[in-house]
């Protein structure tokens, strides 16, 4: 009977091995709620500002336009957020799909997929905005920082950027985007930020 090979290498999510699902912190009702985003995609798209050509493109390929600084697009499938001068971070809900459209995208671009270097968490919650001052100097009170706005920051000296989505039911949302590679020097930093307010982590979305 010849032996079956078992593959040495397996795929693993992001936050494997540094994000387990329970309570941090204070008991009681939890001020801050963490959730991991294991299976969006990510891709850097760069073009000259203002090209009307990948704007075209992104409005007939996922129905959105090219976001000004500071802000995002967004549908229920796909966001686009702006990522500095003349670049712009493409989100998919879902992996499915996205090579072929970062390959279709690329005829008006240049196209960086992204999406096994990055590490993406939601944190929404009554207390949400008090953890995410401790380690930020971006204004994030909504007067400022309204829903659909995105900043690149540095969070503990980690570089982040992150956006705040549609308010829930718990409060504020806000997705941060972080170095695969510093992920766990991100969640070291915000469990301890966490911790006073209490905060429930709830695994992967």
């Amino acid at each position: 009977m010849v032996e079956q090979a078992t593959p040495l290498w397996r795929p693993r999510g992001a936050w494997a091995g540094i994000v387990e699902a329970g309570q941090i912190g204070a008991s009681g009702k939890s001020g801050v709620i963490a959730t991991t985003l294991d299976g969006m995609g990510f891709a850097t798209v760069i073009a000259p500002a203002g090209s009307a050509d990948l704007e075209s493109a992104t409005k007939r390929m996922i129905s959105l336009d090219l976001p000004q600084k500071g802000a995002t697009t967004r549908s229920h499938t796909h966001a686009l957020a702006w990522a500095g001068a003349a670049q712009w971070l493409l989100i998919a809900r879902q992996r499915a799909g996205l090579t072929d459209l970062l390959r279709a995208i690329s005829n008006h671009a240049a196209v960086s997929d992204q999406t096994h270097g990055r590490a993406a968490i939601r944190i929404s919650g009554a207390r949400v905005h008090q953890v995410l001052a401790k380690g930020s100097m971006v204004d994030l009170h909504p007067s400022v920082f309204p829903v659909g706005a995105t900043a690149l920051t540095i969070f503990a000296h980690i570089n982040v950027q992150l956006w705040r989505a549609d308010d829930g039911p718990d409060g504020p949302v806000f997705e941060i985007l972080v170095p695969r590679s510093m992920a766990t020097s991100f969640w070291s930093w915000f469990t301890a930020s966490a911790a006073e307010f209490g905060c429930q982590v709830l695994g992967r979305d």
